[in-house]
């Protein structure tokens, strides 16, 4: 055989090989939590907490959870009512850019 039949023998065999590989691409959030009590909210855009460190801004995501301390799930009528300015309350969220976009909302109070 000659070095050009070689050569083909062996691209031809290695090409499977090259088209099985896969690229895969891994995320990381990170979640932190924020603490204080409600001075401005403005449901689907923004919460402004009152921490111990001054206002902080907070944008309210997508799919946001609201939770009573002690796990109950609060319904879109009872948030309407219970989130507001005044309550206090934990926040998770992520950063997105500039941006800390809340997640999770547990109020304070049962």
């Amino acid at each position: 055989m000659n070095k050009k039949t070689l050569l083909s023998i062996a691209l031809a065999a290695s090409a499977p090989l090259a088209m099985a590989q896969v690229e895969s691409t891994t995320t990381t959030t990170t979640t932190t939590e924020g603490t204080g009590t409600i001075t401005e909210y403005s449901p689907g855009s923004t919460i402004v907490l009152k921490e111990s460190s001054g206002p902080r801004h907070y944008r309210v995501g997508k799919r946001v959870v609201y939770e009573t301390k002690g796990g109950k799930t609060i319904s879109e009528d009872e948030v309407r009512t219970r989130i507001k300015v005044g309550a206090p309350v934990h926040v998770y969220y992520s950063k997105e850019g500039d941006e800390m976009v809340v997640n999770r909302v547990i109020v304070d109070e049962e």
